[in-house]
C-alpha cells in the first residue's frame, strides 16, 4: 500500500454549502492513517508562486503530517527519503485547494513541499510531534536528482525563504530514515 495517501473527504452539500467531516481518527485508520496528531500548523502565503519546502524532521522528533488548502490552491509534494527503498528519492504530487478539499497524507520518512498556485493560499496541517528547532531539516527544492516538476511558468522563479534557498541536496543529507516496506506509488485521483 502506498505510504503517502491522497484523501478525499466527502462533502454535504445544499443551497447553504457544504459539510465535511475533515478528520476522524477511526475512519483513518480503517484507511492505513494511524497517526495520533499533536500540533495544528496554519500558514498564509501572500504571492503566487511562493514555495515552501522541502522539509522534515529528524528522528526522534519525525513528523507524519495531514496537509489541506483552506484558501486557495496548491500543488503539494512528498518525496521519499527512505534508505534502502526502491523508490527512494523520487516524489509524488498532487494539487489540493478549498474547491477540492482533497488532503494529502504525508509519512515520517518523506520530506514535503508546497508551491502556491493562486495568490493568498492558507494551508493547514496536522503533524505528529511537535516542532523542534534542533530537527528541523530539509532538502533543496530543485535538486536535479529528485526532480520535482514544479507548474511553474517559463522562466518564472518561486519565492523562497532564506532558509529554504540554502537547503541541501539530497546527495548531502545522511537520511535519518529506514525503509520498512510500501514503495511510493502514483496517487490516485
Amino acid at each position: 500500500m502506498n505510504p503517502v495517501r491522497l484523501i478525499e473527504p466527502k462533502r454535504f452539500g445544499d443551497a447553504r454549502g457544504w459539510f465535511s467531516e475533515t478528520y476522524n481518527a477511526a475512519t483513518w485508520s480503517a484507511q492505513g492513517v494511524d497517526a495520533v496528531f499533536v500540533q495544528d500548523n496554519h500558514s498564509l502565503s501572500r504571492p503566487v508562486h511562493t514555495l515552501r519546502g522541502l522539509h522534515f524532521q529528524r528522528p526522534p522528533h519525525a513528523q507524519a503530517k495531514l496537509v489541506r488548502c483552506v484558501r486557495g490552491a496548491i500543488f503539494d509534494v512528498a518525496v521519499d527519503l527512505r534508505v534502502g527503498s526502491p523508490t527512494f528519492g523520487r516524489w509524488v504530487g498532487a494539487v489540493l485547494s478549498a474547491e477540492s478539499g482533497r488532503q494529502l497524507f504525508v509519512p515520517k520518512g518523506f520530506a514535503h513541499g508546497f508551491l502556491t498556485l493562486e495568490p493568498d493560499c492558507e494551508v493547514v496541517y496536522k503533524v505528529d510531534d511537535y516542532y523542534a528547532p534542533t530537527a528541523d531539516a530539509g532538502v533543496r527544492w530543485d535538486d536535479p536528482t529528485i526532480a520535482v516538476d514544479w507548474p511553474l511558468p517559463a522562466g518564472v522563479a518561486p519565492m523562497l525563504s532564506d532558509k529554504d534557498a540554502r537547503l541541501p541536496a539530497l546527495a548531502a543529507i545522511d537520511s535519518p530514515f529506514h525503509y520498512e516496506g510500501g514503495p511510493l506509488e502514483p496517487l490516485a485521483g
